[in-house]
């Protein structure tokens, strides 16, 4: 099932802006001899990799269904993802640290100031214009929710992930900015290094973010509530159909949803009726609902079923 072009757009520009702006950094680094400078510049390099790691994993979650995954393959993205925090975490993060910690224990003070702050501006226009084209997405995904709680229950982590990521590199070029200034007139060059630490933290509490979230779509987690709400109203519309007893949903993907339908038939209908009201329900939630992949509906009286959901913790 293709994705969105939307996604790949917000992975594009982050791709494109995030490279041109690494390359700068390092030589704003290799000429001033600034910590922070180099700290974003392996930052960039850093979300470089993560950009080619997500189209890789769109381009995986496109794949059709098979016999080796009847399902699809959409949590292909959701693998990946979860790799691109690993290495915010431990490349970004770990090599900020290393190189904030360095520069404390033997500061020594910048030169070639003037590059390091055009490289900065420059790298605020691009950064600020890839942010602006994944926060355009992300709300035109979320609706009413907040942004945060949007975040929290959004199944596509390809959107979520840029624009955390360029949140986090406008928040570390604001640090370098400040720490290189700050060393630069207050003649304490130390300062530069823990503008590097500050950098490490923002990237430690991305990576944080996104493991959690990706972890949980990796693992498994329901569907968007709609889905299932609409599952069980078209079923209780249905005339050969008793009562819906409850539905369970799961992600498969970002455009791929499997469904189990609890249900308790008339006594008196026959196999092929039941065969045409299970395909009615079918039918009319994908139309709805294109990513719905599987319906799968389970005869069960009310009382086995309310039973098996309290074992589970859940008594509605």
């Amino acid at each position: 099932m293709a994705k969105p072009s939307g996604s790949r757009l917000v992975v594009y520009a982050a791709l494109v802006g995030n490279l041109c702006i690494a390359i700068a950094k390092f030589v704003a680094a290799g000429l001033s001899g600034s910590s922070a400078m180099l700290s974003e510049g392996v930052h960039s390099l850093v979300d470089t990799t993560n950009e080619l790691l997500l189209l890789y994993g769109l381009h995986r979650a496109d794949k059709k269904p098979d016999t080796v995954h009847p399902f699809g393959y959409g949590r292909e993205l959701y693998f990946w993802s979860f790799i691109v925090a690993l290495l915010v975490f431990a490349a970004g993060a770990g090599v900020s640290a290393y190189e904030g910690i360095q520069h404390i224990r033997n500061p020594e003070p910048a030169t070639n100031h003037t590059v390091s702050y055009v490289v900065l501006g420059i790298s605020f226009l691009f950064e600020g214009g890839s942010w602006w084209v994944a926060l355009r997405e992300f709300r035109a995904t979320k609706g009413a929710m907040g942004y945060f709680e949007a975040f929290r229950r959004s199944k596509d982590p390809s959107t979520f992930t840029v624009l955390l990521e360029d949140s986090a590199a406008l928040l570390g070029l604001a640090f370098a900015a400040i720490g290189l200034a700050a060393a630069q007139w207050l003649d304490m060059p130390v300062l530069d290094g823990v503008a590097s630490l500050c950098i490490a933290g923002v990237l430690a509490l991305t990576a944080f973010l996104l493991a959690r979230e990706t972890k949980g779509l990796l693992v498994g987690e329901p569907a968007h509530p709609s889905v299932a709400r609409r599952i069980m109203a078209v079923a209780n519309t249905d005339a050969d159909l008793r009562k819906a007893n409850g539905v369970t949903t799961m992600q498969m993907g970002p455009d791929q949803v499997v469904a189990m339908l609890s249900a308790e038939f008339e006594d008196d209908r026959t196999t092929p009726q039941i065969e045409a009201c299970i395909t009615r329900i079918e039918q009319a939630v994908k139309h709805e609902y294109p990513e719905l992949v599987a319906l799968f509906v389970k005869p069960q009286t009310p009382e086995v079923f309310r039973a098996r959901r309290a074992a589970l913790g859940d008594p509605e």
